[in-house]
């Protein structure tokens, strides 16, 4: 089971609290750092000082770490044009020497659009414009130097696009398709993902999401065992119970309703819940959401002591 380190910084972090937490999760043995990419506070939160742009964030990541890998979860279709969005992840794939990861979403919070001037259609239209910036970006990025990519939608229309910087990865970087719909994400994850991630689900709905991707897959003539799978999951741990109702405090939350709805607990009792999800829903990836980000020792004891056990599996 890969672990991630997923951040919230809309809810209140400067680029240094990321570079804080994105060094530690590298030093500590973590696969990854991801942050989501949101311009809001959401819920009680003042979200100050403000909001920092997630691929500006990951651009300077990306030459201030060597291994870990980074990424979005997810970046919203509203927020950027499919154009752009390829040049910018493409550039930012260079710049770390090919450790980036695009998470891609029809984005949902409408506070922030509306707060920000971005327009917020509809759903359909929302999956409509996804389901074509999925297709331009993995194509244009395949599309051969020096040929040029055309693409006439409802959305987007290329015309003779050189389809340049080429990310460093091949054919591109890996894409993540992700929510807990029923009919169109599992379809776009089997279309175009190469991880499917299912967020804050519990135990039975992974277990129906994967069933659903599989029979996604299989329709459009894939092999499901292609399509990697992932949740991401509210992190709480400690030593003893004083520490872990220390840490549910710190993000307002309650020990009891965090073990039902996250990974939460002793580090035992994680591992075992690790341990069920890899084996009854087949996760392979979970992202670890991290919301207290001045807590480097919650990392540091989930690197030492879920991290080791998992590993010695």
């Amino acid at each position: 089971m890969d672990l991630r380190i997923f951040t919230e910084p809309q809810q209140g972090a400067a680029y240094e609290d990321l570079l804080r937490v994105a060094r530690c999760a590298e030093a500590a043995g973590f696969d990854a750092f991801f942050r989501s990419d949101h311009y809001l506070a959401m819920g009680d939160a003042n979200g100050l000082p403000g909001p920092t742009d997630a691929w500006l964030t990951l651009a300077a990541l990306a030459r201030e770490t060597t291994t870990i890998r980074l990424g979005t979860l997810m970046t919203a279709a509203t927020f950027r044009l499919p154009g752009p969005l390829g040049i910018t992840v493409a550039q930012v794939d260079q710049m770390s020497g090919g450790r980036v990861e695009l998470g891609l979403g029809t984005g949902w919070y409408e506070a922030e659009h509306l707060a920000y001037g971005i327009p917020f259609p509809p759903l359909r239209e929302r999956f409509g414009m996804l389901a074509e910036q999925l297709e331009i970006l993995t194509s244009s990025w395949r599309t051969p130097v020096g040929v040029t990519y055309s693409f006439a939608g409802e959305h987007y229309t290329f015309d003779d696009s050189p389809g340049l910087p080429k990310p460093l990865q091949t054919p591109h970087p890996p894409i993540i398709v992700g929510g807990n719909g029923p009919s169109r994400t599992p379809r776009l994850a089997a279309d175009f993902a190469t991880e499917f991630n299912m967020p804050f689900a519990g135990l039975d709905a992974l277990v129906e999401g994967q069933e659903r991707v599989d029979t996604a897959c299989r329709e459009r003539g894939r092999d499901p065992a292609t399509l990697g799978r992932s949740t991401a999951q509210v992190l709480c741990v400690g030593r003893d119970e004083a520490e872990v109702a220390r840490r549910a405090d710190a993000i307002g939350r309650r020990p009891d309703e965090l073990r039902a709805n996250g990974i939460a607990g002793t580090p035992d009792e994680v591992v075992d819940k690790i341990g069920t999800f890899g084996e009854r829903a087949g996760m392979q990836r979970l992202y670890l959401q991290v919301l207290d980000l001045s807590d480097l020792d919650h990392l540091e004891l989930v690197a030492s002591e879920v991290a080791s056990q998992l590993a010695a599996v």
